[in-house]
């Protein structure tokens, strides 16, 4: 995988990021830059922090202090009607994908521009759900409903629904849990396409060390609401520090043994 250029300017950066509800303290402190197209990946335990953090990224969550800088302007002080128009420039790739069991393929996939581009004509929107259908490897299955689909394949769907908007940025939640190794290993080829042939920035939520060493430009560990070490995949991998060599102990091991 060709390294993101890390002089590109941030699409993302996160500055000084506070976060407690009541006594309790999620982040104390979080700096963090994401250049534009490149993968960062946000590593960590339960609890660690890590979808708060991206909550505050698109923001559902505002922080006690800091700022939140999405392609170039701190978007804490938005209203209601700027935070709408914010999240148009994001895809969401949900952990289970999010479908409605309920819709086909074509219903799931077009509802992003149903919602939000009202004007366009019905044969208009069914030639954008192939195309993005296209865009992750799956023709011809509009008319499947998602209880039809391989784990793999409702990934792929969740991703053309989320790319519909043409987005800036895509977020993916835990995006290989739960999967065979085969599935998860098709999963991660599509968030290196999406990158590659869209040229989006991405930042995935992962416990799943594997993958996320595998898809990333940049791995960000957070522990007990701080980033404690960041870095490629390789500087990772030889990081002296503490509580990530213990994170990464395990899977050390079985790297070795296979």
């Amino acid at each position: 995988m060709a390294a993101a250029d890390q002089t590109a300017r941030p699409m993302i950066e996160i500055v000084d990021l506070h976060k407690s509800f009541g006594s309790h303290t999620v982040l104390s402190g979080i700096n963090l830059k994401v250049p534009q197209g490149s993968t960062l990946v946000i590593l960590g335990g339960s609890g660690s922090g890590k979808t708060v953090m991206m909550k505050h990224m698109i923001g559902l969550l505002k922080p006690d202090q800091g700022q939140v800088i999405i392609d170039g302007d701190d978007i804490v002080p938005y209203g209601a009607v700027q935070l709408e128009q914010l999240r148009k420039k994001f895809g969401m790739v949900f952990q289970a994908a999010a479908l409605f069991d309920s819709m086909t393929v074509y219903q799931n996939v077009a509802f992003p521009v149903l919602e939000h581009r009202k004007e366009l004509s019905e044969a208009k929107v069914r030639a954008l759900v192939k195309e993005k259908l296209a865009v992750v490897g799956l023709s011809g299955i509009e008319e499947r409903y998602p209880a039809d689909l391989s784990g793999g394949m409702r990934k792929r769907v969740g991703l053309a629904r989320a790319i519909m908007l043409e987005p800036k940025i895509v977020l993916y939640d835990e995006p290989t849990t739960g999967l065979d190794p085969i599935t998860t290993d098709s999963v991660d080829q599509m968030i290196l396409d999406a990158k590659r042939h869209l040229g989006v920035t991405s930042v995935v939520i992962s416990h799943d060390i594997a993958s996320a060493f595998k898809v990333a430009d940049n791995v960000a560990f957070l522990s007990q609401g701080v980033i404690v070490e960041q870095g490629t995949p390789a500087q990772l991998r030889h990081s002296t520090n503490p509580a990530l060599r213990a994170y990464l102990s395990t899977w050390f091991d079985l790297e070795r043994r296979s």
